[in-house]
C-alpha cells in the first residue's frame, strides 16, 4: 500500500460530533473507525461517517 498523507473528518451524524485527524492510510483507517477497532473518542462517541478528506 502506497503512503498517501490525508486529512479526514468523520461525523457521528447530522449536526453531530466531528473528529479531524491525519493519516497516511486513509482507506484502512476509515475502515478501522467503522468497525470500532480504534479505541477512545471515536468509539465512545460513535463517530463513523466519513464526511471529508483531502
Amino acid at each position: 500500500m502506497k503512503k498517501q498523507p490525508a486529512v479526514y473528518i468523520l461525523a457521528s451524524g447530522y449536526n453531530g460530533t466531528l473528529y479531524i485527524w491525519v493519516t497516511s492510510y486513509l482507506i484502512q483507517r476509515v475502515w478501522q473507525h467503522k468497525q470500532d477497532m480504534v479505541e477512545g473518542f471515536t468509539k465512545k462517541c460513535g463517530v463513523h461517517s466519513l464526511v471529508y478528506y483531502e
